[in-house]
């Protein structure tokens, strides 16, 4: 058993590759809060408690000013150098000052030593206070270890010299003007206990002492996670690691862990400690079971080959398969259809010897190069050529699709025997309507279909006897892409073991715990494996981010050109829209409309008479007609001052509005006077 210690100095002197440790806690206080508030996970040390250590991270350096007492921390990248300080001790040996000499860093070469007594080595005189810089450390063939050391000699003359370890006098350590960086000072036992002067002050600072403040990874007892917490808990410990060697604390494992586990581990129960975090890629019914202190059955760990698969869109959107290759279904292939000459090509290429038939018809294009097709003509894709396609000045090269057509013949017109196939080109940018020609009815199994070349369109005919509920059969059309390779632990729940699943090690993130506890069977049941998992449309697209697949658009039909007769014509110029706006503002009036008649033209100087035409009498009228009603209808003098019409002010509003929207057609003098004119007439009706 150890001796009673804080933590902060075992952690401080222990050597990392004897972890991992177990320690016990005896007392002691926190001084930065608990340890939840640090690392985000609740841990509680009480008395008694076993810790095994079992990973060290530095985090950080405390540094403590020995004059002042005053500490703060810096970071362990910090960029400054530091100066180590000589002690002013005496050392009887050459071993005792050797042992100052830092191990880890490149310290041999900066290292001196003096003595104040004259040394004799091998007839060899030192004068008292020569400086001795160390070299290395040597062994000679007797066994005897030796200090090679340089000496500087008074004409800069160097020698070396062999200085027995055991050599007895009294030794100083020089100053050393080596800089240290602090990650060399905290990888080396002995400098780190050291004291240093900072060499990037100006000013003689004051003595530093360092301290590591590192992350202790720890499992504790009867729990179940790793803990973290920092090595400055105020907390005293004790090592017991010779004590408990045969205790055993819970290891948590990921499941990529759990596969790296021998065959001789399954099967095996283990509990669930960190289950995965929501649905993100995952549609099935198992994956609710998957929680926090569950137990499961682990069977076994094996390479499994996966067949992504995908439905087109419909109702319930589009659904994405991950089918084992053991799927026991029966499958017919679908005819595949196609929206334009780039699918055919892209399906040719992994198909060769494509044929279908038209199902739209389609007009010809001569000047883009594209033929006519109609409903039922066949098509046999036999290659992709770079064809010419004329245009004005030059020939332009384009990607096009050989194919040979062939016109559907009708069985009472098989009498001719003359071939009526032609070969035709498309261009790779023609859309189109196709439907592929299937010479079979045949039923086919998962793995013949993945044996050939993906993607293939099939319809599920006959479900999987070994599933409860076959989620492919009742699909309209099934879309199988490509096949993958992925690491799987078969699985069940202890209240069902030979039902059982495949959990995909690449994309669930969990932790389990292997247990002791016995297996639910005293023989091993036949299992049933669910080969059909139902995954989210993150799964698909996550999936073709990590292995990096792009697919490239179609290529864009080429920019048309204006013809000549295009270009020769010109735009009519518009009329000025100020010229048109004054015009009208000018046939305006405030009063009421009058219409001039047209003046006759004088007469002719011929006809012209000289006598003044005679004047007809009057119209006589009598008294009773003289005498008229008076008139009741008397005009107000309010009345009387308008001048204008309702329609005439409607006008003017819409001229206002008009000569706003155009005001910047006409010139400042112009908008000015018009403004004034609205508004004087406006202030005259009274609306």
């Amino acid at each position: 058993m150890g001796d009673l210690q804080s933590l902060q100095a075992f952690i401080n002197c222990l050597d990392q590759r004897s972890l991992p440790r177990i320690l016990q806690v005896c007392s002691g206080v926190y001084f930065q809060g608990s340890v939840y508030e640090i690392s985000g996970s609740e841990v509680c040390l009480s008395t008694g408690d076993l810790v095994k250590i079992i990973g060290l991270e530095l985090l950080s350096v405390s540094c403590e000013d020995v004059n002042t007492g005053d500490s703060f921390v810096l970071p362990i990248h910090y960029s400054g150098n530091f100066r180590l300080v000589a002690e002013d001790l005496p050392y009887n040996t050459v071993e005792e000052l050797v042992g100052l000499c830092p191990v880890g860093v490149d310290a041999c070469g900066s290292f001196s030593f003096r003595s104040t007594q004259e040394l004799m080595v091998n007839n060899f005189m030192l004068a008292a206070d020569e400086h001795l810089t160390l070299l290395s450390v040597e062994v000679s063939e007797d066994g005897e270890r030796l200090a090679r050391c340089q000496v500087l000699g008074h004409n800069m003359a160097c020698a070396e010299l062999l200085l027995p370890l055991s050599l007895k006098g009294e030794f100083y350590e020089c100053e050393d003007e080596r800089g240290y960086f602090l990650q060399e000072i905290m990888s080396s036992a002995r400098l780190s206990c050291r004291r240093f002067c900072n060499t990037n002050t100006k000013s003689s600072s004051g003595l530093l002492m360092f301290s590591p403040v590192y992350e202790i990874s720890a499992i504790m007892h009867l729990r179940k996670n790793i803990v973290k917490f920092p090595s400055s808990l105020e907390v005293d410990v004790q090592d017991v690691t010779d004590q408990f060697q045969d205790l055993v604390f819970i290891t948590p494992q990921s499941l990529p862990e759990v596969a790296s586990q021998p065959t001789e581990s399954f099967p095996t129960i283990a509990e669930i400690l960190e289950a995965p975090e929501g649905d993100q890629y995952f549609s099935c019914s198992w994956f609710s079971g998957l929680q926090n202190g569950k137990n499961l059955i682990l069977h076994e760990c094996r390479q499994k080959t996966m067949i992504l698969a995908s439905t087109p869109k419909g109702k319930k959107g589009k659904q994405y398969f991950m089918i084992s290759d053991g799927y026991g279904g029966r499958m017919r292939r679908r005819a595949r259809e196609f929206s334009s000459v780039y699918e055919l090509y892209l399906a040719s290429s992994q198909s060769p010897g494509l044929k279908v038939s038209v199902s739209r018809d389609c007009e010809a294009d001569e000047d883009e190069g594209m033929p006519a097709l109609g409903v039922g003509e066949h098509l046999e894709v036999l290659g992709m050529s770079l064809m010419d396609r004329l245009k004005p000045g030059a020939a332009e090269k384009v990607e096009s699709l050989i194919c040979k057509r062939t016109l559907e013949v009708d069985d009472d017109d098989d009498d001719d025997d003359d071939d009526d196939s032609e070969e035709i080109s498309m261009p790779l940018f023609m859309a189109g309507h196709f439907v592929e020609k299937l010479s079979d009815n045949k039923k086919y199994r998962l793995s013949d279909l993945v044996s050939g070349s993906l993607p293939v369109d099939v319809k599920v005919v006959t479900r999987d006897k070994d599933l409860e509920k076959d989620p492919l059969m009742g699909l309209p059309a099934l879309k199988l892409e490509e096949t993958f390779t992925e690491t799987t632990v078969l699985t069940s729940l202890p209240n069902n073991p030979d039902w059982c699943f495949e959990l995909p090690v690449r994309w669930l993130k969990m932790s389990v715990c292997f247990l002791s506890d016995d297996l639910p069977w005293s023989r091993p049941p036949e299992l049933h494996v669910e080969t059909v998992t139902e995954m989210t449309e993150k799964f698909y697209y996550e999936y073709h981010k990590l292995i990096g697949k792009t697919e490239e658009p179609p290529p864009r039909p080429p920019k048309r050109k204006k013809s000549s007769c295009d270009t020769t014509k010109k735009a009519k110029p518009l009329p000025s829209l100020g010229s048109s706006v004054s015009e009208q503002l000018d046939k305006l009036s405030l009063g009421p409309k009058v219409v001039k008649r047209s003046v006759p033209p004088p007469p002719a100087d011929e006809q012209t008479p000289e006598q003044p035409p005679p004047l007809l009498p009057r119209k006589s009228i009598s008294v009773a007609e003289s005498s008229s009603m008076s008139n009741m209808y008397v005009k107000s003098p309010r009345m009387s001052q308008k001048t204008g019409t309702f329609t005439d002010c409607i006008q003017i509003l819409v001229a206002l509005n008009t000569m706003h929207l155009t005001s910047y057609f006409l010139s400042k003098q112009r908008r000015d006077s018009l403004t004034r004119i609205m508004t004087t007439s406006l202030s005259r009706t009274h609306l």
